[in-house]
């Protein structure tokens, strides 16, 4: 190994896209304080003067000549102060390796990067530099890491999620100061592929996308200048994790939680069970609540449509879930806040939602979490962070799965959404193969056999396979124009680059293949 640097400082600004001014200011702070502690050499994310997710709108004049103009302003600054600076396209610098990324974050995606440069920095020191806070609010989430392998050794790692501007720095030779393991990957017949059967592992994931979800929603509320949040409370596994994580985030930015209107909106079904876990939540989180009844209204519209609400067919029940998020949006307005929508990645999958009712909302905090992830993620919270609340979120753990759209008998809970559409444990399992890996219904059907021995039957598994694909190929239009949110894992369903298909893409070779 050979290089110059005694000392070497890794840069992760909060990015402003678009905003070459504010961006460079940021830069230069930064680059002063470098200089200041001695640093001989400074290192940048990609893209750091403009912002690397500005898109088609790097191909603009405009943003071109100042981020040219900016670059060339920050390189003059580095050479007066003394410091040799990564600031465009280096890839080396007097023998260092440096790797800098606009990479969105997935879960274990820290520890394949961590496995992957350990063994790239073999015989070398080298450098690793990803995009921060502030870079995307859209479909993925930056993590802003920063650290050095010497001869395989991690030296220096940076916190990670930060909310402002980090400089972590390396000094050569330093040794090893932490020696992270390699990801172990997941068997391909484990039942339940998105949740460790690993608890330690299981609450690492779990902490993992609280941190996206909260950087996530922070950055998309600070860029509209918004402290306020509506969420629709249901007493359900979504809903509860949505406002567990818009609480967090409120927490982090140091806002009031009065600031979460968390909003009921008793209808035709809703059980006595889950509107008093819905109450009971909201109390003990100390955020502002809101009822809603929403019968009246919906009976106002059934008579205004010519619709017997003795008929209780999809407009009965999308009627309802359309009112909700009418309710919603305008109680937003109202109070200058955003939606935030509670669907989770499953359900997408599945189209189980009411297009532009629970379909839209401002922004999607759960989109990239499966139903099985949901709840073990609302299961972790009750012992991490939210225990006051733990007796309530163990209710709602316990509570069947439901849209509550039609009456059940003396105040219970009418419908059960694995009854209509399959076990989630399935659905997920079928999600993960199908998206991840790419494989046939017939090879999914023989490892779901092999992974449910003993709790679901060949032909149990077939039907509901059977509706995964029916279902899976017909929804594509409501996934075509949802709202965006976070990426949290490897299968992210959203249309704006991870997953696209035609909205009139016929299944008939998959359910072919299974039968």
């Amino acid at each position: 190994m050979s290089h110059c640097f005694a000392k070497i400082a890794i840069a992760v600004p909060r990015v402003y896209p678009g905003d070459v001014r504010k961006n460079v200011d940021e830069i230069s702070s930064l680059l002063r304080t470098a200089a200041a502690n001695g640093a001989d050499a400074f290192i940048l994310p990609p893209s750091p003067v403009s912002g690397a997710s500005c898109g088609d709108l790097f191909g603009h004049a405009l943003l071109a000549s100042a981020t040219l103009a900016g670059e060339a302003a920050l390189a003059a600054e580095a050479e007066s102060l003394g410091i040799k600076a990564v600031i465009a396209s280096n890839d080396t610098l007097d023998g260092v390796k440096i790797i800098r990324e606009h990479i969105c974050e997935t879960v274990c995606g820290h520890e394949f990067r961590l496995s992957r440069l350990r063994d790239e920095s073999k015989g070398r020191l080298l450098i690793y530099c990803s995009s921060g806070y502030g870079e995307s609010t859209g479909d993925g989430v930056c993590s802003g890491d920063a650290f050095a392998f010497e001869d395989g050794r991690l030296t220096a790692q940076s916190e990670r999620y930060a909310h402002d501007s980090r400089l972590t720095y390396v000094t050569s030779g330093s040794g090893s100061i932490t020696d992270v393991a390699e990801y172990v990957p997941t068997s391909p017949v484990d039942p339940m592929p998105f949740v460790p059967a690993d608890k330690e592992e299981s609450a690492r994931r779990c902490r993992e996308i609280f941190n996206i979800q909260r950087n996530a929603l922070a950055c998309r509320m600070e860029k509209i200048g918004c402290k306020t949040a509506v969420i629709g409370i249901s007493g359900g596994l979504d809903s509860t994790l949505a406002v567990l994580a818009t609480c967090e985030t409120f927490d982090w930015l140091g806002l009031d939680r009065k600031g979460i209107i968390a909003v009921t909106m008793p209808g035709f079904g809703t059980s006595d069970r889950t509107r008093d876990n819905a109450g009971k939540l909201m109390d003990k989180l100390g955020v502002k609540v809101r009822e809603v009844p929403i019968g009246p209204s919906v009976m106002l519209h059934f008579k205004d449509i010519g619709h017997n609400p003795e008929i209780r067919n999809a407009t009965y029940e999308n009627a309802q879930a359309r009112e909700r998020t009418q309710i919603l949006m305008d109680i937003a307005n109202d109070c200058g806040g955003i939606v935030i929508g509670t669907g989770d990645l499953s359900e997408s999958a599945l189209g189980w939602c009411t297009y532009n009712g629970d379909h839209m909302s401002m922004y999607s905090i759960n989109c990239g979490i499966p139903k099985t992830l949901v709840r073990e993620m609302v299961a972790y919270a009750a012992s991490n962070g939210f225990s006051s609340c733990a007796s309530v979120l163990k209710s709602i753990l316990d509570t069947p799965i439901s849209p509550e759209l039609i009456p059940g008998q003396d105040g219970s809970i009418g419908q059960k959404t694995e009854e209509l559409v399959g076990s989630y444990e399935l659905n997920d399992f079928f999600l993960y193969h199908f998206v991840r890996h790419g494989r046939k219904p017939s090879e999914i059907k023989s490892l779901a056999e092999q992974a449910f021995t003993g709790k679901f039957d060949a032909a149990t598994i077939e039907k509901w396979l059977g509706t995964f694909i029916k279902r899976f190929f017909n929804s594509q239009f409501k996934r075509s124009c949802c709202p965006d949110g976070p990426r949290t894992g490897t299968v992210c369903l959203s249309p704006r680059g991870a997953w696209m298909m035609p909205s009139d893409m016929s299944c008939s070779l998959w359910l072919e293949d299974l039968d």
